[in-house]
């Protein structure tokens, strides 16, 4: 037998071999349990053998497709309402894969580090939790709501599996390693919306935002509206991608509703601000990108108050909190972003992992409801900053999300505004409430030119808004607005 003849033979075995004994086969996100996405068309994708013919079946739908010549598949189910209704999908081609217990309903993604991950675990000692620590119902022993489905999404765990047990329901065990924030957005979220709700949670305790972008995406020089351009973002981390492609990437192209997003801790150790934003904003495109979604909503959390001035891995001032948390907020300039403020959710400064994530999840559903779910009548944000005007020798403050008025939480004079002339030497002020304003003056500056509000690392202030929601901290002498 010669050579080109073996070859020929070799390859025409792998053909027949791989058409008899290849599967059907699906990614770890597609398996019983699930809830797909109303509203919208439904990505359903997986591998076969080249060639293979699909049929999906669901919901009176069904839906053909071919297999390419190297065995991936996909193809859309029409959007579909809402339903409370457990049904089947049956995936065929060589074989038949049935899954069971399928809800349609609102889906959410939730990633970032340690505080997203945080698990309702650690409120499995309910009863001896000191007051101000203990959620409001004791939901790993009482949650009963099936309706509400959860994916937890694990390192080394998102390979395809012939279980297809990728999901699970919101009550008992699966809920002790699951993310607090993501159930307790769900909770409140289906007490809005009625629909069944699916959170899959993909969060690494201390990861920084690059392993969560792919490393492509990252090869850019960052140009600001000066003209200045950023070093190449890539080169902070060296596990650009990583997650991405373990955790995010297996998800792409499950139909989503929106993505939560809690982290930066990591980087405000670092000192890091405007780099921070390039990268979130990289990261917002990039996945909204992957997910065909320009529109897609994106929320996230300003990191909590703490005493990173401490550290001792490199020096840090008490201003390094306050300028990450602008570089956040410069992501409001994204359409479809929102964020949540937490400066009053701390009760110790030197703890890192706040432990109120009830509330957290709470906010965040708020912001779903007013802007994704269109209920305008939902006050999602405290006070947001929008101008200043100098009038004599005080600064006049006007804000956005005040709902049904500015307030004080105890009563108490406006904390942590501070006042400056041209020179920009900060000195406390007194802040009054006039007209659903801020007026802020001090004695010692009588031509004042800036205001800076919770501008330190320890600060949380009694400034809200009549539905308790804090306002967001701020420098009228911000220098990055207008770079971004």
């Amino acid at each position: 037998m010669n050579f080109k003849k073996f070859l020929f033979l070799l390859s025409t075995f792998a053909l027949f071999t791989s058409n008899t004994f290849a599967e059907v086969t699906l990614p770890k996100i597609l398996g019983h349990n699930m809830v797909l996405q109303q509203k919208k068309k439904v990505a359903i994708w997986g591998t076969a053998a080249p060639n293979e013919k699909i049929a999906v079946a669901f919901a009176g739908q069904i839906k053909t497709t071919i297999a390419d010549n190297k065995g991936n598949w996909s193809l859309k189910l029409n959007p579909m309402q809402a339903s409370f209704t457990p049904r089947e999908m049956t995936i065929k081609g060589t074989n038949t894969i049935v899954l069971k217990n399928i809800l349609v309903g609102e889906v959410w993604l939730c990633s970032g580090q340690s505080n997203m991950e945080y698990a309702l675990r650690k409120y499995s000692d309910y009863k001896n939790l000191p007051e101000g620590s203990r959620p409001p119902e004791d939901d790993l022993n009482t949650a009963s709501n099936a309706n509400i489905r959860i994916f937890l999404d694990r390192r080394k765990y998102m390979d395809p599996s012939p279980e297809h047990l990728g999901w699970d329901t919101a009550i008992g065990r699966p809920l002790v390693d699951f993310s607090a924030v993501a159930y307790y957005f769900a909770k409140d979220l289906y007490s809005k919306l009625h629909v069944p709700v699916g959170m899959i949670s993909a969060a690494v305790p201390g990861s920084r935002i690059e392993p969560w972008i792919q490393a492509s995406k990252l090869e850019t020089e960052p140009k600001l509206k000066n003209g200045k351009i950023l070093d190449k973002l890539k080169a902070d981390d060296g596990d650009t991608g990583k997650f991405y492609n373990t955790m995010i990437q297996p998800l792409i192209p499950y139909t989503l509703q929106g993505i939560l997003w809690y982290q930066g801790e990591s980087h405000c150790f670092l000192g890091e601000n405007i780099r921070y934003a390039y990268k979130f904003k990289t990261l917002i495109e990039s996945w909204r990108k992957d997910w065909q979604d320009k529109k897609m909503p994106f929320y996230f959390v300003q990191i909590a108050p703490y005493n990173y001035s401490v550290t001792k891995d490199r020096p840090l001032s008490t201003e390094n909190l306050p300028e990450f948390w602008e570089a956040q907020a410069l992501l409001l300039h994204l359409k479809n972003t929102a964020l949540v403020s937490i400066t009053d959710l701390v009760d110790n400064i030197t703890d890192l992992h706040p432990r109120n994530k009830w509330e957290i999840g709470r906010r965040l559903s708020l912001l779903a409801a007013n802007k994704t779910y269109g209920q305008q009548n939902i006050v999602y944000s405290g006070p947001v900053y929008q101008k200043m005007k100098i009038v004599n020798n005080s600064i006049e403050i006007t804000f956005s999300n005040t709902g049904s008025g500015l307030s004080s939480r105890d009563g108490k004079p406006l904390s942590w505004f501070s006042i400056a002339g041209a020179d920009g030497k900060y000195v406390p002020a007194i802040a009054e409430i006039k007209n659903n304003k801020i007026v802020v003056s001090a004695p010692q500056v009588q031509h004042p030119y800036s205001v800076r509000f919770g501008w330190n690392e320890a600060a949380q202030s009694n400034f809200i808004n009549k539905e308790g929601l804090p306002a967001v901290p701020f420098r009228t002498d911000n220098p990055w607005e207008k770079l971004f």
